[in-house]
Order: C-alpha cells, then structure tokens, then sequence
C-alpha cells in the first residue's frame, strides 16, 4: 500500500500494511488516535509531561503487541489502545499511591447530578465541607466505580466510550455510575453532611 493511500485506509487496513512492514501504516495510525490518547491519559494524570511519557509507553506497548501476533483484529482498534492508555496512567497512580486532584465546583456537573441542597443559613461554609467530604467519599468507591464517575464527570465519555474502554458492557458502565451515586448518597446520610438526596 503507497503512502498516499494509507491516509485514505481504515485502521485495519493500517495494521494489515504495519504487519506487512510498512512502518509508516502505524505512525499514521498512531499519529490519527494520538490528540484522542493523550486526552486520554492527561484527563486521569493532570500533567502534561507526564501524559507524554505515558502516550510513549502506550505506543511501545501496542507495537510489541501487533509485532508479536498477539493483536486480534476486530475492527477496534481505538478502544484496544485506549484501554492501553487508561491502563497506563492508573498503573502510574498505582505506583506513585495517589490519585489525580478532582474539583468539585458548585455548577459542575458532578455537583449537579448530586443536586447538594443550599437549605443552610451557612451555605458557603457548608458547601465548602460538604465538596471537601466529597472528594473523601469519591477516594473510597470501590475502583469500578470511581473509574466509571471519573471517566463521566470529569473526561465528559460516553457511556458507550466508557464500556468501549473498560472492556464491560454498557449495562454495566451505568450500573457501576448507579452504584457509585448510591454509595455517596448513602455514606454522605450517614454522616449528616449537607445534603438532602443523590440523583442515582
């Protein structure tokens, strides 16, 4: 396949000319997912400089894959190497023991989707306790869960691009986005913080 015809080929086509040794099939299909993977992973690292060196990995990661057969072609190859990606940058929480900073803001969707009341003579200093519990409640989802709201509220996927990604089926990505809203509902009444109800 010429290169004037890869830029017109479908990303199967490109991993059937990469295989093949055509070296530039998978630069260009890289390079065609790249914005897309780099969001990715800055979305969950919030750090630029960090995001590149885990985009290089996931890039290393995907050739020695299709160059060892190991790649089963269905047609998907986005959401193959998003899960690369989205693997990548929670590994690297994983090994540093921490998790990427979430801003809860009052208007977020986030905030929106728990409908926190306002019903206080203190409502600024309430609101402030209330999104700092939050933040600590959201820490002790279960990990499905936290990824599903993290991936919703704050990467603004789909449901579809989340069980694309996470490799579950749709019923199960709104399940894990149910759950997670009832547990911060629950543990959010238990501790008599500042709210009257979470939207499930």
């Amino acid at each position: 396949m010429k290169t004037v015809a890869l830029t017109s080929a479908n990303d199967s086509e490109l991993i059937v000319s990469f295989r093949n040794g055509n070296e530039n099939a998978f630069n260009l299909l890289f390079s065609r997912h790249r914005q897309c993977l780099f969001a990715i992973i800055y979305n969950i690292v919030k750090d630029a400089e960090t995001a590149e060196d885990l985009l290089q990995e996931t890039m290393i990661k995907a050739l020695d894959t299709i160059r060892s057969d190991r790649y089963n072609d269905e047609g998907k190859f986005l959401p193959w190497i998003a899960r690369i990606a989205r693997n990548m940058a929670i590994d690297f929480f994983r090994k540093q023991k921490r998790y990427p900073n979430m801003r809860i803001k009052e208007g977020s969707a986030l905030y929106n989707t728990i409908e926190l009341s306002e019903a206080s003579i203190e409502t600024t200093q309430i609101q402030s306790e209330t999104f700092r519990q939050l933040k600590s409640y959201i820490h002790l989802l279960p990990e499905n869960q936290k990824e599903v709201l993290m991936m919703r509220h704050y990467m603004k996927m789909s449901f579809q691009e989340i069980a694309d990604i996470t490799n579950v089926s749709i019923n199960t990505a709104l399940g894990r986005m149910r759950y997670a809203l009832l547990n911060l509902r629950r543990a959010m009444e238990k501790n008599s913080v500042a709210a009257e109800y979470l939207a499930a």
